[in-house]
């Protein structure tokens, strides 16, 4: 191993952590993959599905479906970035696969790294590309697996398209009559094989292609086997002792010569032992991607998602053109139990990130941005186009029945009162040793830009650039509120300006 590499161990190494030592379902997933056709100089591990990276949605996914923490990722091209991606969390290992030779090969070497008293449990694998995968999938194929009783189960999708247009592995059974034409009896409909396509269409169109199933022999044409409409999704269950005892007994022996992870379907028929399948309930849940175009979409499908779970809860302007993070869907779900009706308003291209609390009757107008830790208050108003964002130690917080106009930037550390008008076009900063301080019923317009400044209620500013200043208000002689106008710091630097004649 070179230099390189052992640096790259030594920091997967200290982003893993040991299993737990309970004896719940472990969870591998397959990310040490680029993706040549997907054009990117980023892995594809790290394209975004609704925001977040898609091995991230995987992994977490696993963890939640199978109700484990115990977790082995497999990583290779652009390993570093993959794992600091993920980060450190109780029961994940980081494994560095050097070189990439088929999924079989990969889940080897995951399975070489454990100690030989982590296969008394049952094992599950996952593509790390496939980042519309979901809890409720996945806890579905571990009872399905439990019930079965096998020793392998395939999670198999039934594709519903032009079978031109189907480069899935298809899933090869035993049919009613072997070679010979004796009935197949109780084996008819067993898994045989999953059979990719490059495999398929490398066979000879003119002969049949044989297989060998408990000493009988079945036949099937090349046809016949594009037809399939069955296929692999590359999602498994294992009972951990035979994976363990089969993963080095697979082979190259196929047109792209990789080991692949289908081959334990043969071993472990072979050896007698039960495999079984069961057809995923949301075949959009298995969609992995290799270019940009399937990528777009999976996130398309994950907007359509988000919106079939909101749209009788709030208004969404437009339900091709928004973004709401997911833990801002699940915290409006929370609320709906709570509090029913909510009264809230989505404009069209509105980006909600995590961290943004909404409460009811809230409004954000067309391609208002917000990102970071974002409390809104009840009634509140965000105008069109404004930009809000905190860093992660920040919050924004904005009080009941205030408004913030279009086109106004707010960033940092900010309270806002209740009753508050910021208009257009202002700009408000905060940081955290000098964080800005807005009271209740405060008028702000004008080209106003506020940084680190107390405000007091009733206030109204005008045109004004207020640098770490307490604003007090004060009425005139008539008993009104003294408007501040056109304050502007001491200029700095005249004797760099010149004027041209």
């Amino acid at each position: 191993m070179n230099r390189k590499n052992k640096g790259l161990e030594k920091e997967l190494t200290r982003l893993s952590s040991p299993f737990t030592g309970s004896i719940s379902p472990v969870s591998i997933i397959l990310s040490a993959g680029h993706g040549k056709r997907i054009k990117s100089n980023r892995s594809k591990m790290l394209h975004k599905i609704w925001g977040v990276p898609t091995v991230a949605r995987v992994c977490k996914a696993a963890i939640e479906g199978l109700q484990s923490s115990d977790q082995v990722v497999i990583v290779g091209i652009k390993a570093a970035e993959v794992a600091e991606c993920l980060g450190q969390k109780k029961g994940r290992k980081f494994i560095f696969q050097e070189e990439q030779k088929g999924t079989g090969h990969a889940v080897k070497v995951a399975i070489d790294s454990l100690n030989k008293t982590s296969f008394d449990r049952d094992f599950f694998i996952f593509p790390g590309d496939m980042g519309l995968l979901n809890t409720e999938t996945i806890k579905r194929f571990m009872e399905d697996f439990k019930r079965s009783k096998a020793d392998m189960l395939v999670l198999i999708g039934l594709y519903t398209g032009h079978p031109d247009q189907n480069y899935y592995g298809r899933i090869v059974r035993v049919p009613a009559h072997d070679v010979d034409g004796r009935d197949s009896g109780d084996d008819k409909g067993r898994i045989i094989q999953i059979l990719e396509h490059k495999d398929i269409l490398a066979l000879n169109p003119d002969a049949k292609y044989i297989i060998d199933f408990k000493n009988r022999k079945y036949g099937f044409s090349r046809k016949e086997l594009l037809e399939i409409k069955e296929f692999g999704t590359s999602v498994y269950a294992y009972k951990g002792k035979y994976l363990r005892e089969y993963i080095d007994k697979i082979g190259f022996d196929n047109a792209q010569g990789e080991m692949y992870l289908t081959d334990l379907i043969y071993l472990f028929n072979k050896a007698g032992l039960t495999v079984e399948g069961a057809v995923v309930g949301e075949i959009e849940s298995v969609i992995g991607f290799n270019d940009k175009a399937v990528l777009h979409q999976m996130q398309g499908i994950a907007r359509e998602r988000v919106y079939n779970k909101l749209n009788k809860i709030i208004s969404i302007r437009d339900k091709h053109n928004f973004f709401i993070a997911d833990e801002v869907v699940e915290h409006i779900l929370e609320m709906d139990k709570a509090d029913s009706p909510l009264d809230i308003r989505i404009g069209e291209g509105v980006y909600l990130g995590p961290g943004v609390r909404l409460n009811k009757g809230v409004e954000i107008e067309k391609n208002a941005n917000l990102t970071g830790n974002i409390i809104l208050g009840a009634n509140v108003l965000i105008g069109e186009s404004v930009y809000m964002s905190t860093y992660e130690h920040q919050k924004i917080l904005i009080g009941e029945h205030s408004e913030v106009l279009q086109q106004d930037i707010l960033k940092g550390n900010i309270t806002i009162g209740n009753d508050t008008r910021i208009e257009t076009p202002v700009r408000i900063t905060g940081s955290e040793t000098d964080p800005t301080y807005i009271g209740n019923n405060v008028r702000i317009k004008g080209s106003s830009y506020i940084y680190g400044c107390i405000i007091e209620d009733n206030t109204q500013i005008v045109n004004s650039v207020l640098l770490k200043k307490k604003i007090k208000h004060k009425k005139d002689k008539e008993g009104k509120t003294i408007i501040v106008s056109n304050i502007f710091p001491d200029p700095t630097g005249r004797e760099c300006v010149e004027h041209i004649e």
